[in-house]
């Protein structure tokens, strides 16, 4: 199995020494514009399979996409990070063109690939992917809601004191930070639910650094976050690669599920060999609902920038 990552900045070769590391695909590819940057990444993480034991063939190149060629994946990280006090939905401009550059290219090569969009904003940039490329909606999907979900977990981890790996919760609608939806009301720990251990002062101030997790991080670092993203990529690619059909949480195009259509935003999917396989659409209460709606307005608002592109 061969995938391809598209831009070998911190959360590209991230992902690239996590798939590598647990012998997720055979071969992995970095593609990246910067002369020599991703080459050096590969080679760097090559040098690891002695120590860490892997047999994963990893591989870069400089804008030559030639070599991506056969990709049963391939995972788009491409534009610029968001800097502290830049917002995901500010990147649309710059963004945007380089998305639908890099989704034109590698399907020459890799036309049955399924595309996996981590570029921010990711909601818009999944959008963008599946209308400039008339690909089937199963092939597209956005990352974020498996990283968003990823962050719920840890805060929920760290408020109960218990393992995350022990704790079920998921976030929906869009990856940003007024848009996404931590679902308190039902996140378990080993089934039971967490509303039987955490007050509901305690499961807002949980929901509230969820949603800016990435800003909080971003404050921190001076950039974006990159080991947890790349982490949730990897995740994402394996259960692609693996037919594992997990439920994650993805931006996926919507025709009725959840009363919307025509945009892509966060929802609980089966992910398997051919993509988004399912859009499991669960009953939320009224509240969650009036919030996904008002996700989904804030979502179709950014896609409205895109026009002039996809014209």
């Amino acid at each position: 199995m061969k995938v391809t990552i598209v831009g070998a900045g911190n959360v590209g070769a991230t992902c690239a020494d996590v798939i590598s590391y647990r012998g997720i695909a055979s071969e992995v590819v970095l593609l990246d514009i910067r002369e020599g940057f991703a080459e050096g990444k590969a080679l760097d993480i090559m040098q690891c399979a002695t120590n860490t034991g892997f047999n994963t063939k990893v591989s870069g190149v400089t804008n030559d996409y030639s070599k991506t060629a056969g990709s049963d994946v391939v995972v788009i990280t491409s534009g610029i990070p968001r800097k502290p006090g830049m917002t995901r939905e500010e990147l649309i401009g710059i963004n945007a063109g380089i998305v639908k550059t890099v989704a034109e290219n590698v399907l020459k090569h890799s036309p049955d690939t399924i595309i996996v969009v981590v570029s921010n904003p990711m909601d818009t940039m999944t959008y963008l992917a599946l209308k400039s490329t008339g690909l089937p909606k199963n092939r597209i999907i956005g990352m974020g809601g498996a990283l968003d979900s990823s962050r719920f977990r840890t805060y929920l981890s760290l408020a109960l004191d218990k393992p995350a790996n022990d704790i079920s919760a998921m976030v929906i609608g869009g990856h940003g930070d007024t848009t996404m939806i931590p679902l308190t009301r039902l996140a378990s720990y080993n089934g039971i639910p967490v509303t039987e251990f955490l007050s509901e002062e305690v499961l807002q101030k949980v929901a509230a650094d969820t949603m800016v997790g990435g800003a909080t991080l971003t404050g921190l670092l001076g950039t974006s976050a990159w080991y947890a993203p790349g982490a949730s990529v990897a995740y994402l690619v394996d259960s692609i690669l693996n037919d594992q059909k997990k439920m994650i949480a993805c931006s996926v195009f919507v025709e009725g599920e959840y009363g919307q259509n025509d945009i892509c935003i966060g929802v609980p999917c089966i992910i398997g060999k051919n993509g988004v396989e399912e859009i499991l659409d669960i009953a939320l209460n009224e509240q969650e609902e009036a919030l996904f709606a008002k996700s989904a307005d804030a979502v179709r608002q950014m896609n409205d920038a895109l026009k002039s592109i996809l014209a």
